[in-house]
């Protein structure tokens, strides 16, 4: 049997509430006193919202995790002392870090960058201004042609990689034959340092594409100019082949096509010309026009002893032999010839051996108290 107390209702009616004194009654009716109230509620509304669903200025949602505890496994002793200012020096701790088995591609890692595998190293892509530049072209009769900004500074200036010398022996290549082969052609942006300058085929399709990747990558770029071998027509450059016996228009107008491919280049060098090269009408012709357009002229060796605007001839070309022990030799020989006069510049052609051996041979010639610079560090006015 149950008792009285055990059957009294579950739910009591509310104790009276205790009468509010006069006191009160008064400091509630002050305005003063009422306002404080209503913003101290505010105040305590508005942290309860920010702490539920973070800050409302944020544009995402404040996700608060425990330090204590992180990914199943207990924070690392000291954690806490750690996190006051002032707490004492900082100590450095060993850990293990898990890689991911499906890691990131290298161009999202790195952005503009070159990478070298060999080694394990990796160049930095250091990109040149995209062309064309302002103020630096006009537009010819088959495309844009360089010419000489109003300030005076010429394209040879500005669309050469800048360098700045180290009082070391200035060493130099320039790999031609590029933009037919695209494999070629990319490997030899890719794989090889921003310093060696890079020369490309007029008649390459898509060919500012192609500059734009090299001056991208860092490379400055020449643009070749077919000129008569001694065996023409037998070899035969090309419908735009400067001729030994043309007049100078001929020659400045065939020249003009070449030069209106692309834009972007500091200068020209010669594809063949053994013959032309001996013309002093045709030369005479080509470096006036060149003159006028402010760019400048590096030859393979065979113009070493012309005269004429911002020039530079190569000591040697690396791949006459087709080696990697004998364009090894070649390229010690650029060393020595460097140390003997300060600089000295070679040539090669984008073949995959004299590319792999090239890039072999930039990463370690600075250890041997060289410096690798462009092409364009090493012209001079004769």
């Amino acid at each position: 049997m149950f008792s009285k107390k055990h059957l009294a209702p579950a739910i009591a009616a509310p104790a009276p509430a205790p009468p509010i004194s006069e006191t009160a009654l008064r400091a509630l009716a002050n305005p003063y006193v009422g306002a404080s109230a209503a913003a101290a509620l505010f105040i305590l509304v508005l942290l309860t919202l920010v702490a539920l669903i973070g800050d409302p200025k944020a544009s995402s949602p404040v996700v608060r995790l425990s330090l204590a505890k992180i990914g199943g496994e207990a924070a690392p002793d000291g954690w806490r002392e750690a996190m006051v200012r002032g707490g004492g020096q900082p100590t450095v701790t060993e850990d293990i870090f898990r890689l991911s088995e499906t890691p990131i591609g290298a161009d999202a890692a790195l952005g503009e960058a070159t990478i070298t595998l060999e080694g394990g190293a990796f160049h930095a892509a250091d990109p040149l201004p995209q062309a064309p530049l302002a103020g630096f072209h006009s537009q010819g009769p088959s495309g844009p042609l360089p010419i000489i900004a109003a300030n005076g500074k010429t394209p040879a200036e500005a669309y050469a990689r800048p360098f700045t010398p180290n009082g070391r022996p200035k060493v130099a290549l320039v790999i031609g034959g590029l933009g037919l082969n695209a494999a070629a052609t990319r490997q030899a942006i890719d794989t090889l340092p921003p310093e060696i300058t890079l020369s490309f085929v007029p008649y390459a399709e898509g060919l500012q594409g192609w500059i734009d990747l090299a001056r991208a990558a860092g490379h400055e770029v020449l643009l070749e100019t077919p000129m008569e071998p001694s065996d023409y027509p037998d070899n035969d450059p090309g419908p735009y082949t400067l001729l030994a016996d043309s007049p100078g228009s001929e020659t400045v107008k065939k020249l003009e096509w070449v030069l209106s491919r692309a834009t972007g280049y500091f200068g020209v060098t010669n594809y063949l010309g053994s013959r032309f090269m001996t013309s002093d009408t045709g030369m005479n012709a080509f470096q006036t026009a060149l003159r006028g357009r402010g760019l400048a002229f590096i030859d393979d060796g065979q113009a070493a002893r012309r005269t004429g605007p911002m020039r530079a001839s190569a000591a040697r070309i690396i791949d006459e032999q087709l080696s990697g022990q004998a364009i090894d030799q070649q390229l010690l020989a650029i060393e020595a010839g460097a140390l003997q006069h300060g600089q000295a510049l070679g040539s090669g052609f984008a073949y995959p051996v004299t590319l792999s051996q090239v890039a072999k041979w930039a990463e370690s010639v600075e250890s041997r108290g060289y410096q690798l610079a462009p092409a364009s560090a090493l012209a001079s006015r004769r």
